[in-house]
C-alpha cells in the first residue's frame, strides 16, 4: 500500500489540492486557540498545513514518506510549523488523552482495521477534545468523484457509531452525524458530486 500512495503523491501537483476539506473549514471554529491537533492519513498535508496556519500545533501522520515530504514543503512555503510522522494506523496509536482534536478526512481503512484504529484515535483525545471525520459512504460506490472501489471500505454512520460506542458511549457528545451528497473540488482526486458521511463528536469533559 505504501508503494501505491508513494506513486500517487509522486505525481506533479497535489492530488487532493492544497485547500482544506470543506467540512473541516466549516467546523474548525470550535477548536480553542493553539489546540494540539492530530491529522492521520493527511497525505500531502492540505488539512494539517491549513490548521497550522490557523495557529494550532499540528502533527500529520501518513504511511507515505513522499506525501509527508510534500506536506513539509507546503508548510515551508506558507511559513508555518508542522510536525510529521511516518506511521501505519494498523500499528501506531497516540498516547491516551494527548490531543485536543483528531481530524480524519477520507481515511478509508479495511474492516479488519477500521474499528480498532478509530477507537485508538478516540482514546488519544483529551476530555473536551473533538473527533471530526468525513469519508465516502456506501452510496459513493461506482461514482467517478473519488473513493475506494470496494464497498467494504466505504463508511456508514451506523458503522462509525458502532466503532466508537465501546470507547465513546455516554462520553461522546454528538454535534454532527450526517450522510448525504456534496460537491467536491479537492484537486484531481476528488471532483464532482459525491456521497459522504460526516461525523463530529466531542469527548465529554
Amino acid at each position: 500500500m505504501n508503494d501505491f500512495w508513494d506513486h500517487q503523491f509522486s505525481q506533479p501537483g497535489y492530488r487532493y489540492g492544497q485547500q482544506p476539506n470543506a467540512f473541516l473549514a466549516e467546523q474548525a471554529h470550535r477548536l480553542p486557540a493553539g489546540s494540539r491537533v492530530l491529522v492521520p492519513g493527511d497525505g500531502e498535508g492540505r488539512n494539517s498545513v491549513w490548521l497550522a496556519g490557523q495557529g494550532h500545533r499540528v502533527t500529520a501522520i501518513d504511511q507515505s514518506r513522499v506525501g509527508l515530504d510534500k506536506a513539509e514543503a507546503l508548510a515551508a512555503q506558507r511559513g508555518v510549523a508542522l510536525r510529521t510522522r511516518q506511521a501505519d494506523l494498523a500499528l501506531w496509536a497516540p498516547e491516551a488523552g494527548e490531543w485536543d482534536a483528531v481530524v480524519l478526512t477520507y481515511v478509508h481503512l479495511p474492516p479488519v482495521l477500521r474499528a480498532t484504529a478509530h477507537q485508538r484515535l478516540w482514546q488519544g483525545l483529551r476530555p473536551g477534545g473533538w473527533f471530526l471525520l468525513e469519508a465516502f459512504s456506501p452510496a459513493q460506490l461506482g461514482r467517478p468523484s473519488g473513493g475506494p472501489p470496494d464497498l467494504a471500505m466505504l463508511y456508514s454512520l451506523a458503522q462509525l457509531h458502532e466503532d466508537l460506542t465501546p470507547v465513546g458511549g455516554a462520553q461522546a457528545e454528538q454535534h454532527v452525524a450526517w450522510e448525504g451528497r456534496v460537491h467536491l473540488d479537492e484537486g484531481p482526486g476528488h471532483q464532482g458530486e459525491a456521497e459522504v458521511v460526516r461525523l463530529l463528536l466531542r469527548k465529554a469533559v
